[in-house]
């Protein structure tokens, strides 16, 4: 219960992030925003490891030993974190923070069709769950006109490396010390985007003044409390019941793209999001059943 509480305060804060991000996007580019919110992350959590290894007296050389144990799989999750976070945040300037939130969401059907290729078969559930989704992200991405916008294709190619990234996450995190996989993805993916920002924003780590308060949430509460906690609550929780309640991150953008930005998202639009979570529900907990001696006898006339 206490790690499917984390998951679900994980997603809402995640949720909520997609406003910052928006408003974030008018003021900052892309990789200097990410950059800096990963770093104000890492600066959050340090503090919360040393004092965890005062207060367990965790041994000097059994703390470095766990160090050096998450440097690699923290590189590999934090560089999938960087291409996703910065693909998704290069869409933010585009792209409604509700509609973002909804194809984010897309992600959790791509966990079970990664899995698929891993040698897992898929259910029917999976098929019909991944078809109502792919129905919903056509409403939500593609217009009348048949285009679909700039923003809105970005956030599908985020898909694959946020489902690769939670499945990695998953395999590590029982056998490492989730607060320094954290850490260890922080840092790759500030230092990434710091040097993206350098190359390819137009004006790197400019603009933060104007940007300081979604760069505060987005830093301090989005990753120092909410991947820290989707990290620890992966640990203990079920695989299944992870993915269904971080499915909710897009129900809390939507939320928050309407109380806080006024977002409308159009009758197709609530459509498409209606069709994404019934079809992320159904890939991750199946279709309801009932044995099919237990119809025949509801059908059949009292004697």
């Amino acid at each position: 219960m206490r790690a499917n509480g984390a998951l679900l305060l994980a997603s809402a804060l995640w949720g909520l992030a997609f406003v910052a991000q928006r408003v974030g996007s008018e003021h900052v580019g892309t990789f200097t925003f990410t950059g800096v919110r990963f770093a104000l992350g890492a600066l959050v959590l340090a503090p919360i490891i040393l004092v965890s290894d005062r207060v367990r007296k965790v041994p000097r050389e059994r703390r470095r030993a766990a160090t050096r144990a998450v440097v690699l799989p923290g590189i590999l999750i934090g560089t999938l974190l960087t291409i996703a976070v910065n693909l998704q945040q290069a869409a933010m300037s585009d792209t409604p923070a509700g509609n973002a939130a909804f194809i984010t969401g897309l992600y959790m059907v791509f966990v079970p069709v990664i899995a698929a290729f891993r040698g897992h078969r898929s259910s029917m559930s999976t098929i019909i769950g991944v078809v109502a989704s792919m129905i919903g992200l056509y409403l939500i991405s593609v217009s009348d006109a048949l285009t679909i916008g700039r923003g809105e294709l970005l956030l599908i190619l985020t898909c694959i490396p946020w489902a690769v990234q939670i499945l990695l996450i998953e395999h590590y995190s029982a056998r490492l010390s989730v607060l320094r996989l954290a850490m260890a993805q922080f840092v790759t993916c500030a230092v990434l985007s710091g040097v993206g920002a350098l190359l390819f924003d137009a004006a790197p780590f400019t603009g933060m003044g104007e940007a300081v308060v979604p760069l505060l949430y987005g830093g301090l509460v989005s990753v120092g409390i909410a991947y820290t906690l989707q990290v620890v609550g992966q640990r203990h929780a079920l695989a299944t019941h992870a993915s269904l309640i971080m499915a909710t991150e897009s129900v809390f953008g939507a939320l928050g793209g309407a109380l806080l930005l006024h977002e409308f998202m159009g009758l197709r639009g609530y459509l498409g999001a209606a069709l994404m979570i019934a079809g992320i529900l159904i890939s991750q907990i199946g279709l309801p059943s009932a044995p099919l001696a237990t119809l025949a006898d509801a059908t059949e006339p009292s004697p």
